[in-house]
């Protein structure tokens, strides 16, 4: 899948970056500090929205957190899950 958007320069961010998009993650680029934003694919307003750094203390660190809250995310379990039929539906 070929890339619409720059590399991060640390390697461990720009891995966490390729799984996110890999579960259908979106990356929108910032202009101010942050490198820029993870969204989830529940796409409402209410879904998942992570900072991706631009220059953390620790890259290894930031990029295990923002794993760990892509894993985390609500969303993505109930996208796995069938929907049940409502009353009357079959």
């Amino acid at each position: 899948m070929p890339m619409n958007r720059p590399r991060h320069p640390k390697p461990p961010i720009e891995s966490a970056v390729q799984y996110a998009e890999s579960l259908g993650w979106r990356v929108i680029m910032s202009p101010g500090h942050a490198w820029g934003f993870l969204y989830c694919p529940h796409g409402a307003r209410d879904g998942c929205r992570l900072g991706v750094w631009s220059t953390p203390k620790s890259p290894e660190n930031h990029a295990r957190h923002l794993r760990s809250r892509i894993d985390a995310c609500s969303h993505r379990n109930q996208a796995e899950q069938p929907q049940q039929p409502g009353k009357g539906e079959v």
